[in-house]
């Protein structure tokens, strides 16, 4: 694949991004829309295996795979040989819970700002082995990395097997202290899973530094690669332990050493288009500047929160600090009746029918959040049109001005 021969277009340029028009796209957190450059990239490589599949796929795609890992290793700062593509984030948890040996009375210890499809995972592998999941409740509101921290290892035992935590929460939009938890759980001989979705592009990783065992993450969201691209690191240590979801021929080819990623490179005859993509998104991102799109989305983010603190009466989860929050920011709507978590709440429904706004509204801690997402194609007009349908389905429900 051949380097893009020009910049991405400056931040809510409309050609950069497919996103049609009158429709207000703030949830880039959940499902993120690639940018046309690496759209038309992945047409390419579709293009190619349309055209020779035997060629594509049993010739070409191994140097490929291990291309697009180095380049993604290198942006995490972890050595190639502990980083194996997945399809998400998800798929690598699962992998870490397969590999894990819990015995009966352990502990798998997770924070209530998890993810609930890690916490299913967890709860499903601890019941098969007669272990448990704990939960440490952080501090509400967060206003201290060290009282988080302090909070967390309270829940600590000696029977705790591993440390599950989220680099940037789902629910609440956080950005959780993950290098003084890493440094604290090596301290108490505690292992540590890092649920990073949400943190490629959005925060800078540097899995040297971290020393975390386990690192999950997806490439669909904030770094804008296509759906369906993901990563599993692990350390050393752990490698020989991991095994696929999916048993195949593996994808020694070539008469090589047998190697821990040979099982995860051949899940059957699949698609990995999207994956080879991830070197077009990073160039991308970096062509734009990693730390102006972090602090143009940051100011988005932090100008929305003003707004709907200000006008609607929301309240923050966190201070207004970036070490807290980056390019998504979660507020609460305080005196929204309580109802069934599992439900789609009716305020995302009618943002979505009545104004073509994409943005999720969750319920956690029996509170509501609204979580807004902010992306190179966001800008400040669509915020204020979030701000004025908040407002108005606010009054609605209450029978005053916000």
């Amino acid at each position: 694949m051949q380097p893009l021969d020009s910049a991405p277009a400056p931040a809510g340029d409309k050609h950069a991004w497919l996103i049609p028009p009158g429709v207000t796209y703030l949830n880039h957190g959940s499902f993120g829309t690639p940018p046309r450059a690496v759209f038309e990239a992945r047409q390419q490589f579709l293009l190619e295996l349309a055209e020779n599949p035997m060629d594509f796929l049993v010739r070409s795609l191994p140097e490929r795979l291990q291309q697009a890992t180095q380049e993604l290793a290198r942006f995490v700062n972890a050595p190639a040989d502990g980083i194996v593509p997945v399809s998400n984030a998800t798929t690598a948890m699962n992998v870490v819970a397969g590999c894990v040996t819990l015995k009966p009375g352990d502990e798998v210890l997770l924070t209530d700002h998890e993810y609930g499809a890690v916490i299913r995972i967890w709860g499903k592998a601890c019941a098969q082995a007669g272990a448990r999941t704990v939960t440490a409740k952080l501090p509400f509101p967060l206003t201290s990395p060290r009282e988080l921290v302090d909070a967390l290892f309270a829940q600590v035992t000696e029977r705790t097997r591993l440390l599950v935590v989220s680099h940037v929460t789902s629910p609440t939009a956080c950005i959780l202290p993950v290098q003084q938890i890493c440094e604290r759980a090596r301290e108490r001989g505690v292992p540590v899973c890092i649920d990073g979705p949400h943190a490629p592009a959005m925060v800078p990783i540097d899995l040297r530094a971290l020393k975390c065992d386990f690192y999950t993450a997806s490439c669909h969201k904030w770094l804008s690669a296509p759906i369906g691209t993901g990563f599993l690191y692990a350390g050393s240590q752990h490698r020989s332990r991991l095994k696929p979801l999916v048993w195949s021929w593996g994808r020694n080819l070539n008469g090589q050493p047998p190697h821990w990623k040979d099982e995860f490179l051949w899940p059957g005859t699949f698609d990995p288009t999207g994956y080879l993509c991830v070197p077009v998104a990073l160039e991308f991102f970096r062509r734009y500047g990693w730390k102006r799109f972090q602090d143009e989305t940051h100011a988005l983010a932090q100008w929305a929160r003003s707004r709907l603190m200000e006008d609607c009466g929301l309240q923050p989860l966190t201070p207004d600090d970036p070490q807290w929050y980056g390019s998504m920011v979660a507020l609460e709507l305080p005196g929204d009746p309580p109802g069934d978590p599992a439900q789609v709440h009716p305020l995302q429904v009618w943002l979505a029918r009545e104004h073509q706004i994409e943005v999720p509204v969750v319920r956690w801690r029996e509170r509501t959040l609204l979580r807004v997402s902010a992306h190179l194609y966001n800008t400040r007009e669509q915020m204020e049109q979030l701000t004025r349908a908040v407002q108005k389905w606010r009054s609605a429900q209450h029978s005053s001005p916000c």
